[in-house]
């Protein structure tokens, strides 16, 4: 039943607090399934489905030599998706979770594969340290694609994930100018810098900023140092929560594509379940800055949506809790004296 403000909160926690354990025995559990039940507006929220969807696209900066890959792997990852051999697919099939991969804009002609959604905006941005990575026009469609295939009806969860050389260094500069962290404190090794790859990216980065002073607005930000794929993730969050959806919030890059959903739809914000802190050393810095408590920390770093889909079973468990967990009232246990 859905209630407004204040009742909303008090049957929320009555709800809890009334199961069959002790007042916070479950932990975490119970703040994930009051966000749940917050999100969902009733205290019974019964999740029954999650999907993930990988965006991929390449990014110009990435000739300035700022990863360690070589621009061709987002092409030959797409694949590898597609034929189910990556970390990101094999996990989704662990958990019998469907996977859709999108062509948001990978670099070279478009690719041939009845398997994958092609939505490219064109073959990859342009390089943000020489002027716009993207058009205006570009951002606008990115983020009107992501939000139709964000709000398609496949599950009650929607879990993102993506794919781009380079990447990191297009979320580092979106956090950078959204949230007025500093550089260096946002700044990691993506696919694995060594110190001399890491200056560099550093240089090219603090060069790119300073290109575009002043303050920027989201969709200013996203046009300047976006990727097709960050923004079509920032489209596809707002589309799912607009269709009534939770949003599994993977790594840093899927980060920086909620901090700019959010900002510009703030109604965003209150269907985000974080799914855990990554490797990557700006991922925790943003979320502290978003008031975000991820629900893991395990160490990684990989991107494509892992994360979320390894925090998919605890929104599914924090779900069931609520809705299928004895009362003390109901099952007839004697409550606390």
């Amino acid at each position: 039943m859905a209630r407004d403000g204040d009742d909303l909160e008090t049957a929320i926690r009555r709800a809890i607090d009334g199961k069959t354990k002790p007042v916070g025995a479950l932990g975490r559990i119970e703040d994930l399934a009051a966000a749940i039940a917050r999100a969902r507006r009733t205290v019974a929220p019964r999740i029954e489905g999650c999907s993930l969807t990988i965006f991929a696209a390449d990014h110009g900066v990435a000739a300035e030599g700022v990863s360690a890959y070589p621009q061709a792997v987002t092409r030959q990852m797409v694949g590898n998706f597609l034929a189910g051999g990556a970390a990101a697919t094999v996990i989704a099939a662990s958990l019998g979770v469907p996977v859709r991969v999108v062509d948001a804009g990978v670099a070279g002609t478009p690719i041939e594969d009845p398997r994958l959604v092609s939505r490219r905006i064109g073959p990859g941005t342009a390089s943000f340290l020489r002027g716009p990575a993207m058009t205006g026009a570009e951002r606008d469609r990115a983020l009107e694609e992501g939000g139709m295939l964000g709000g398609q009806p496949v599950g009650d969860v929607a879990a993102f994930g993506e794919m781009g050389i380079g990447n990191t260094s297009s979320a580092t500069l979106l956090a950078h100018r959204l949230t007025g962290l500093d550089i260096g404190e946002l700044i990691g090794p993506g696919t694995g810098l060594d110190d001399v790859g890491l200056a560099r990216k550093a240089a090219v980065l603090a060069r790119a900023s300073a290109r575009v002073p002043g303050k920027l607005s989201a969709d200013e930000a996203l046009a300047e140092f976006g990727g097709f794929e960050i923004a079509m993730m920032a489209g596809a969050m707002i589309g799912a929560a607009r269709v009534g959806k939770l949003v599994l919030v993977d790594g840093f890059i899927a980060t920086s594509a909620a901090l700019v959903a959010a900002a510009l739809d703030p109604a965003v914000r209150g269907a985000m379940i974080f799914a855990h802190v990554s490797a990557e050393p700006g991922h925790a810095r943003v979320l502290a800055w978003m008031g975000a408590d991820p629900l893991l920390s395990l160490d990684m770093r990989l991107g494509e949506g892992t994360g979320a889909l390894l925090a998919w079973p605890l929104v599914k468990a924090a779900s069931a809790m609520l809705c299928d967990m004895a009362s003390f009232e109901s099952a007839g246990v004697s409550g606390r004296q």
